[in-house]
C-alpha cells in the first residue's frame, strides 16, 4: 500500500471511530441502522475534510483571527453538515447537536492521532 492511500485509509478509519462516537453520545447525530451508512459518511467527511475544510479556513482566516478560533469551530460544523447533504441517513437535527458532534470528532480524532500510526 502506498504511503498516500495508507493515510487516507488511517484517516478514514479514524472518522469512522469518530463518528460513530458522536452518533453513540449525542442523541441529534444519527446513522440510521445500518453500518455501511457510518463507513459512507466517514469517507464523505474525510473527501470534505481534505478538500473543502482547507479552502473554506484559508477564506476564513480574518473570522478564524477576530474571532480567536471560535470560527474553526464553525467550520467543522459546516463540515458536518456538508456531510449531512450528501449522505442522506446521515443526520444532524440541529446546529447544536452539530457543535457538540463536531467537539466530539475533533476529540476523539485527536485521541486516535496519538494512537494511531504516523500519517507520513
Amino acid at each position: 500500500m502506498t504511503p498516500i492511500a495508507r493515510a487516507i485509509a488511517i484517516r478514514w478509519a479514524s472518522n469512522v471511530a469518530a463518528l460513530f462516537v458522536a452518533a453513540w453520545l449525542l442523541s441529534g447525530v444519527t446513522y440510521g441502522d445500518r453500518w455501511w451508512t457510518l463507513f459512507v459518511a466517514a469517507a464523505v467527511f474525510t473527501v470534505v475534510n481534505a478538500w473543502v475544510k482547507p479552502a473554506v479556513a484559508l477564506l476564513s482566516i480574518p473570522f478564524i483571527i477576530v474571532t480567536l478560533g471560535v470560527a474553526y469551530l464553525l467550520i467543522n460544523v459546516l463540515m458536518l453538515y456538508v456531510t449531512d447533504w450528501i449522505v442522506p441517513a446521515f443526520d444532524i437535527r440541529t446546529f447544536w447537536w452539530g457543535a457538540l458532534a463536531a467537539i466530539v470528532v475533533s476529540a476523539v480524532n485527536g485521541v486516535l492521532g496519538l494512537v494511531l500510526p504516523d500519517r507520513r
